[in-house]
């Protein structure tokens, strides 16, 4: 069956991400036709062209179309059109999905982002935290797994807590030794658990207000799913917390309609 230009693939977004693998691809009205996640492999090469081949044969598309990548994997990919920032990559990806400039948060699995989005998905400003895994999601996740604890119970209980522990370590590794003490001084989970997204979100909360809350609040990454996290951003800020449909995305997405764009340029006939 052929397919009419509306719903055909005509770029590709990918967002390498230091846990997470996305490919998304994009109709030519910058529609998110389909898209592939997987937990980041080693190999991030094959594993981007077994995605891409996923991709293609589903959404019936054989033509090579123009691709960026992005995310912390970004430069190990080289069969793409071009590279370019997460930050800027997110930005665009949220402002199309909302469609409103903002303050945006996006907490990834090794760095978390506060960034101002101005008119048309530009950069306005932001600030980033790439150093120390506190205020990440691996910050949760091994915080979590110390408690034994799933991640959908972990932000249950962070929620449930009428407590809260205070947690004063700044490093992912002394946080941990935290945790031990607390649960020897008989301190209950619930509190710790709050105590653990609480600190996270005062770091982030400190980013934001660096950069400059501009309402909207938006949220991607895969934290932005944390219930915990979504209401204490809340708290702190006074400001609603708004999350796209797949926050998890936004960066592939936005990737992929830089993509969009090279291939409209590419056909633009040369001014004379």
């Amino acid at each position: 069956m052929k397919r009419s230009a509306a719903s055909r693939l005509f770029a590709v977004g990918i967002d390498a991400g230091s846990t997470t693998t996305k490919v998304v691809g994009v109709s030519a009205d910058g529609a998110l036709l389909g898209w592939r996640l997987e937990p980041a492999h080693p190999c991030v090469e094959e594993q981007v062209a077994r995605m891409l081949d996923h991709l293609r044969t589903e959404l019936g598309a054989s033509e090579d179309v123009p691709t960026v990548a992005t995310g912390y994997g970004r430069k190990l990919l080289t069969a793409v059109t071009k590279s370019v920032t997460e930050i800027s990559c997110h930005a665009r990806g949220v402002h199309a999905c909302l469609r409103t400039g903002g303050t945006l948060v996006d907490i990834g699995g090794q760095d978390s982002k506060v960034i101002r989005i101005g008119a048309g998905g530009k950069v306005a400003d932001f600030s980033m935290n790439d150093k120390c895994a506190a205020g990440t999601g691996r910050f949760l996740e091994n915080t979590a797994a110390r408690l034994a604890l799933p991640l959908d119970e972990f932000a249950r209980r962070a929620l449930a807590g009428a407590h809260e522990a205070p947690i004063s370590s700044t490093c992912t590794v002394f946080a941990e030794s935290e945790i031990i003490s607390l649960i020897a001084r008989g301190i209950t989970l619930d509190a710790i658990v709050r105590g653990l997204h609480r600190s996270m979100v005062s770091r982030i909360a400190t980013m934001i207000y660096h950069v400059g809350l501009v309402a909207p609040l938006m949220l991607s990454g895969g934290v932005a799913r944390n219930p915990a996290v979504r209401a204490m951003l809340t708290e702190v800020t006074g400001q609603a917390v708004v999350v796209p449909e797949q926050p998890q995305l936004m960066g592939a997405y936005g990737a992929a309609l830089m993509a969009l764009e090279i291939m409209r340029d590419a056909r633009e006939p040369a001014v004379r």
